[in-house]
């Protein structure tokens, strides 16, 4: 019969830091423009923005623009561990040009590579460009050719949040992993560590014996 402890550790909670929240972006599109498209690749950019043609601008995030931050837990453990990103300090410069191009442009598509990945980028470019994810504003282009990226961009959809969700779930997974370089322990306060170490040193664990019985040897 398995053994449980319930510890008590203090009654009093300590406030968590949190990471500072990002300015929120409130696009004005203008219904002159031109259609943009947001990609990962620059290279793909340019080839796509030459097939589309002068009514679309194409841009590229360069990869992911937001992340989990690193000076802090990271996930509200008090929220069902909901994550608390921020944008990468590498990508500012990406993040003010898309922003400033959705103003100039009179709707937004995303078209992110067609994996897990890149379903959560464009969820991210959605949070950052002030587009509502759920409008038909995702778009996959499975091959760089003239004709599949013209039929592509006729088919627009959601994004698809479900994937997006677990995207969020194995990053957070990573990233709260008991693993002393880069996972929870190395951003958890000393005390916190020293709780979660005196936990497992209360856990009991089934202990068995085991005998083993010689037979006779019946020949001699």
């Amino acid at each position: 019969m398995p053994i449980t402890r319930t510890i008590t550790i203090g009654s009093k909670r300590k406030t968590r830091t949190k990471a500072p929240a990002e300015p929120s972006f409130k696009r004005k599109p203008n219904p002159k423009g031109k259609h943009l498209v947001v990609v990962e690749s620059p290279a793909k950019a340019k080839t796509i923005e030459k097939i589309l043609g002068p009514d679309y601008k194409v841009l590229a995030s360069k990869g992911h623009l937001r992340d989990l931050p690193q000076k802090t837990l990271g996930v509200d453990i008090d929220d069902n561990f909901k994550p608390e990103y921020v944008n990468s300090k590498d990508k500012e410069d990406v993040i003010k040009t898309l922003q400033k191009e959705a103003n100039h442009c009179r709707d937004i598509y995303l078209a992110t590579d067609p994996d897990r990945e890149g379903e959560a980028i464009s969820w991210h470019l959605a949070k950052l460009l002030d587009v509502n994810p759920e409008d038909n504003v995702r778009i996959a282009f499975h091959e760089i050719t003239a004709p599949a990226i013209k039929e592509a961009i006729k088919h627009p959809g959601p994004i698809d949040l479900n994937r997006v969700d677990a995207q969020q779930a194995r990053r957070r997974l990573s990233y709260t992993s008991p693993s002393p370089r880069d996972g929870l322990l190395s951003r958890m306060p000393s005390s916190a560590c020293k709780k979660k170490h005196q936990t497992q040193a209360n856990q009991v664990s089934p202990l068995w014996r085991v005998k083993q019985k010689k037979k006779k040897n019946r020949n001699k």
